[in-house]
């Protein structure tokens, strides 16, 4: 299910980023890089961990998701990750399928949102 209330990609959220770092736009863009490159393997743990019905192996790579997300301001894919962490952590798993099945497409339209927004800076 898409948290239809939140913005795929908060921008704002990139640029709180740069300032953090004194703007450093090379260094956000490889933070950038570095989420795209880990957060696949985040998704495929979870999906394992799902369909393995071990509600407690997929907490940490849903924590990770959400964190990760919320950095760069993809609050659609972070709030997914979040109620696939919270119903793990309860071992409720089952009550989350919705947002266990919105997972690959959040990630693809934030993957793609993600790519777009690169392209935008370094371009």
């Amino acid at each position: 299910m898409q948290e239809p209330d939140l913005p795929l990609l908060d921008e704002a959220a990139l640029a709180e980023l740069a300032a953090s770092v004194g703007g450093d736009m090379a260094f956000v863009t490889e933070l950038v890089e570095a989420y795209l490159g880990d957060a696949p393997a985040q998704v495929a743990q979870i999906h394992a961990g799902a369909d393995a019905g071990d509600a407690a192996s997929v907490v940490r790579p849903a924590h990770t998701l959400k964190s990760s997300s919320a950095t760069v301001g993809a609050q659609r894919l972070a709030a997914t990750a979040r109620r696939l962490e919270l119903a793990s952590r309860n071992e409720e798993l089952p009550g989350a399928i919705d947002a266990l099945e919105g997972l690959d497409a959040e990630w693809q339209a934030t993957e793609a949102a993600l790519r777009a927004w690169m392209a935008g800076t370094t371009g």
